[in-house]
């Protein structure tokens, strides 16, 4: 059985969006940098050519991925999910044990993940630990920097 892949709706359409720019204009810009380097003669010396080459490739195989993964999309309706556990889809508040400093997260799936914008992986070591937690339960977690302790002080969707 085929793995399903967990996104929110905001994570489906950009990946749709993306998929839809990879296969038009990105498909076309990469095939006339493949043409025009061919165009240049001796394939054998070509170094243009072999990096239009691994660009097409590049593409052809996100693509692929993309198309994979779509296919295999649960969309995940944060209005339903309960409040009172931290599940994906669920804006964490948090306060840091060590530091006192509070900060917001939202579980997201391995594919919408962005650090600098606050959306933590579910498959992430911090995303694991928070993963049925409740308000007011505390959280230590180690990672590769050595150990986070956090206290979660709300959830929201």
């Amino acid at each position: 059985m085929m793995e399903k892949v967990y996104l929110t709706h905001a994570g489906y359409e950009k990946l749709s969006k993306e998929l839809e720019y990879l296969k038009g204009s990105k498909r076309r810009e990469v095939a006339a940098a493949l043409a025009h380097a061919r165009s240049l003669g001796d394939l054998s010396e070509n170094a243009e050519y072999d990096a239009a080459k691994a660009a097409f490739a590049e593409n052809e195989q996100r693509i692929q991925d993309l198309e994979d993964k779509l296919t295999r999309v649960e969309i995940i309706d944060d209005v339903n999910i309960s409040l009172d556990k931290a599940y994906l889809g669920a804006r964490l508040k948090l306060v840091d044990l060590d530091n006192n400093e509070e900060m917001e997260y939202k579980l997201v799936g391995p594919d919408e993940t962005n650090p600098l914008e606050g959306m933590i992986s579910i498959s992430s070591p911090v995303g694991k630990a928070l993963l049925g937690k409740s308000v007011g339960e505390e959280v230590a977690i180690q990672v590769p920097a050595g150990a986070l302790r956090y206290k979660i002080l709300g959830i929201s969707r």
